[in-house]
């Protein structure tokens, strides 16, 4: 099993010691190591990289251009979409041939046009004084005359009191369609096998290890003859969960496994007379410590 040396050891814990505002880094210079015990430490991953297909339908203002309709529209699984990059998450919208009609608009009754919200149709901006009301000061406004409307033309409309209506673009007519959605999705089960029950197993999440063993394939098949057991167990597991729970909703394009080694090793050290631990883990080698022994506001010794 990879251990690393005293001297990594000492490193990384000094880089912990100094990434602490708070801690000393005395412990990490003066300590006495007394023993370096490596793990073997095993992260199964599995990712299936999935397409799912649904119809929706749409709306967007009528530009002048419409497909014609035939009787049968396509499938959805017959139009062809091209794939993005592979394991990576996305989302692709694409018009289903032969679905388009046009319609009215019932925002704004076929007209393009809609009452401006600023002036309400008025054509002149609110007043500032009496902020529409028509009263200042418990009196008329002498600044509008009582109108609520000031002198000058409403800059939302230009003075017209209506602006274009924003569903159809002031065209008046809609453009409807069928929208195929288009989602690729990639799934990941982890597993990690550890031989310290003391060890926060998610600290793993935030490092990498040496890969060991990769598959890259259409379909794989479940690893049967790794030397440690739960590994196995854990590949035929999520292999299995993946395709009940994904070939019944969707295609699976693409399916990935891998087996990565990651370096876990428990540091035995003195200080003070007094004994401590602490682990060092992943290729970015990490520290986790519990005990600490000296930090500004609180010293154990």
């Amino acid at each position: 099993i990879p251990c690393i040396s005293e001297a990594e050891a000492r490193e990384a814990f000094l880089e912990y010691a100094s990434s602490h505002c708070c801690y000393s880094s005395s412990p990490a210079k003066e300590m006495v190591v007394k023993d370096l015990q490596a793990f073997n430490t095993y992260r199964y991953r599995l990712e299936t990289f999935t397409e799912s297909r649904s119809l929706e339908w749409r709306t967007k203002p009528f530009t002048g251009k419409i497909d014609v309709p035939v009787v049968v529209a396509d499938l959805p699984w017959n139009v062809p979409v091209a794939v993005p990059k592979m394991f990576e998450n996305n989302t692709e919208e694409v018009m289903m041939p032969h679905t388009t009609s046009i319609k009215e608009c019932s925002v704004c009754m076929a007209s393009g046009k809609i009452t401006c919200k600023q002036c309400s149709g008025r054509t002149k901006d609110q007043c500032h004084w009496c902020k529409g009301t028509g009263v200042f000061i418990s009196d008329t406004c002498s600044h509008c005359s009582g109108t609520g409307s000031s002198s000058t033309l409403c800059r939302a409309c230009s003075g017209r009191g209506t602006v274009n209506c924003k569903d159809c673009n002031g065209q008046g007519r809609l453009l409807t369609y069928n929208a195929l959605v288009v989602n690729w999705k990639n799934d990941v089960f982890e597993y990690v096998a550890h031989q310290r029950s003391d060890f926060p197993a998610k600290l793993f999440q935030a490092v990498t290890g040496q890969k060991l063993f990769v598959d890259e394939q259409d379909m794989i098949y479940p690893i049967i003859n790794f030397p440690d057991s739960s590994i196995n167990d854990a590949s035929r597991n999520a292999v299995e969960r993946h395709r009940s729970q994904f070939t019944s909703t969707s295609r699976i394009l693409r399916q990935k496994q891998t087996i990565e080694h990651i370096p876990l090793t428990r540091v035995e050290y003195r200080w003070h007379e007094a004994s401590f631990s602490f682990y060092v883990y992943g290729n970015e080698r990490k520290v986790y410590t519990e005990d600490y022994p000296k930090k500004c506001c609180c010293t154990i010794i």
